[in-house]
């Protein structure tokens, strides 16, 4: 009964949210529909060839849109990572000033801050610049980031990173084996995100870009407010709203995939079993740190060091401290490879 209710919600909220875009898939695909017909009378591609040709700017409007979006969320996700690091991780000074200043542009009405950040790029020299419009894009993007991402930090445990550079992992293999693991879900989202709000920017694009740089939302509000061909504006429609949907259906089906291999890739099982190199790769003991094999990793990591260490110290309740199991001499201790034998790490 639940998954009958279950499926029947989502029906009926997929219903909601496409049957606003089932008449611009019609009208696509329109050569003539008169009024009062509830139906086409004629169905033509002649949009599309038009939108195909060289002419009507529509490729380039395209592959500007693209370029923009994806520097945007490359430049987007690595400023919101290091920002929600510093925040969550190292609690600095008037975190929650800095907090409320990276989330000011959400708060602030668009129009007003769009006028203001206009005027400071005139003044720099980066208005009617691909380079302008790419880094005001940042502006409305950036926040999004930084709350998705302060989301995912808020369940990482800095001991794992130490606990691998203990074990001789250098801060690249640190990075690559155990920071990016831990963080890629919510790294993906953020910047599926940050590709969404720069891809459909139209006010920013506008005021900063000047014309000059010609978006597909700007193209396509030029086109529906000035040439009343409606079959063309809802081509441009199509191509507007069609890789948005693309890239979040192809993020929910990696994430979905991969949600089993993210939560049970816990980066601090590759630094466990006695400092062989699982998780990170090569981990041996460190030029930096003397001695450091695998009892010296167990100290100061906590939990984050997979099994038992065996103390030969340490005795059974009620029996005395020389009490050693037949057959074994008193200097015998738990098995594991010696530092020697612990392969090293190019560094």
């Amino acid at each position: 009964m639940r998954r009958a209710l279950r499926l029947t919600g989502v029906a009926l909220l997929a219903v909601w949210v496409a049957a606003p875009l089932l008449p611009l898939l019609v009208w696509a695909f329109t050569g003539r529909w008169v009024y009062p017909a509830l139906v086409p009378q004629d169905l033509s591609v002649r949009a599309w060839a038009r939108a195909a040709d060289p002419h009507q700017q529509v490729i380039a409007a395209t592959g500007t849109s693209l370029a923009l979006a994806l520097a945007t969320a490359l430049v987007a996700t690595v400023l919101g990572a290091l920002a929600a690091r510093g925040l969550v991780l190292y609690r600095p000074p008037a975190a929650g000033l800095v907090r409320l200043v990276l989330l000011a542009p959400v708060l602030v009405p668009p129009f007003a801050l769009a006028v203001g950040v206009q005027e400071v790029f005139v003044r720099a020299g980066l208005a009617d610049q691909p380079a302008g419009v790419a880094l005001v894009h940042l502006v409305p993007a950036l926040p999004y980031t930084v709350l998705v991402l302060i989301g995912g930090y808020a369940g990482y445990d800095l001991r794992m990173e130490q606990t691998a550079r203990t074990l001789g992992a250098s801060r690249y293999a640190v990075l690559r084996h155990v920071t990016l693991p831990a963080l890629a879900p919510a790294l993906l989202a953020a910047a599926t995100l940050a590709f969404l709000v720069s891809w459909s920017e139209y006010l920013m694009t506008v005021l900063v870009g000047g014309g000059v740089v010609t978006t597909l939302p700007l193209l396509l509000f030029a086109t529906a407010a000035g040439s009343g061909n409606q079959a063309f504006t809802a081509v441009l429609g199509v191509l507007t709203f069609v890789p948005p949907v693309v890239l979040f259906g192809t993020t929910a089906a990696i994430m979905r995939r991969h949600r089993a291999v993210w939560a049970e890739a816990d980066p601090s099982a590759g630094v466990s079993g006695a400092g062989r190199s699982a998780g990170v790769p090569g981990a041996g003991p460190s030029d930096d740190t003397p001695g450091a094999g695998p009892s010296a990793a167990a100290s100061g990591s906590g939990s984050f060091i997979a099994g038992p260490r065996s103390d030969p110290s340490a005795t059974a309740p009620g029996s005395s401290p020389s009490a050693t199991p037949p057959g074994s001499s008193p200097s015998t201790t738990a098995p594991g490879p010696s530092p020697s034998n612990t392969p090293g790490i190019d560094r």
